[in-house]
């Protein structure tokens, strides 16, 4: 794991060495694409186009939510900001990183959960828009714009979270790949014709199963909040 990480490091290195005007861009990215956001501001703009489309939102946002802090637990995973210190690879060899206010994230890092939960809660919108382009247009190049630009904006939230050393290449990779099969799995198993109670008492029995598992975890002397 160790030459997984330094070359992570590395990649890190060439990302934050790429032009001034880049730096701007990355730290919008990953502050615009945080998955509050799925709750927030993408929620809201699905349902009011469609309310299948706004509750599967919403849905696999609150699932995607839950099992990335889930996943973290088990997965635990360093987080490049610390390991480079910890590790005691900035004293060996020279590392030429910038912190910046939003890297400095404690906690688990694997799976990345902006990749993660934002591609999973994003992939029905992106199914609609698709539907809705082939209604209307024979063009292939307008049938794959909307998961063209999915793919742009995950490859684009990814690389931001690698900059500002919150995650490793490879914890954005599986946050990608999870947040795709997430989407694509939970999208056709929506409960849309339950109340809004239905989903009050999922948030919560999502939260108390949580702390339970948190609570076993740490009695087993498992520490996931090393």
């Amino acid at each position: 794991m160790d030459a997984l990480h330094t070359a992570g490091i590395r990649f890190a290195e060439a990302l934050q060495s790429g032009p001034p005007w880049l730096e701007k861009f990355w730290i919008s990215v990953t502050s615009l694409a945080d998955p509050k956001s799925i709750f927030t501001v993408c929620f809201p703009l699905a349902y009011f186009l469609d309310r299948k489309v706004g509750v599967s939102v919403l849905w696999i946002g609150l699932v995607s939510e839950w099992l990335n802090v889930v996943l973290k637990w088990f997965l635990f995973g360093e987080r490049p900001f610390w390991w480079v210190h910890e590790s005691g690879l900035a004293s060996k060899e020279l590392v030429t990183l910038r912190q910046f206010p939003v890297s400095c994230e404690t906690g688990p890092g694997d799976p990345s959960g902006h990749c993660m939960i934002t591609g999973a809660a994003l992939w029905p919108l992106v199914t609609a828009l698709t539907a809705l382009a082939s209604r209307h247009s024979r063009s292939l190049v307008v049938n794959l714009t909307p998961f063209g630009a999915y793919t742009l904006l995950q490859l684009a939230v990814g690389l931001s979270r690698v900059f500002v050393l919150a995650h490793f290449p490879h914890q954005v990779v599986g946050g990608i790949l999870a947040g795709a099969a997430l989407g694509w799995g939970l999208q056709a198993r929506t409960p849309a014709t339950c109340t809004s109670g239905f989903f009050m008492a999922t948030a919560l029995a999502l939260l108390l199963s949580s702390l339970a598992l948190h609570s076993l975890v740490i009695t087993a002397g498992i520490d996931v909040d090393w």
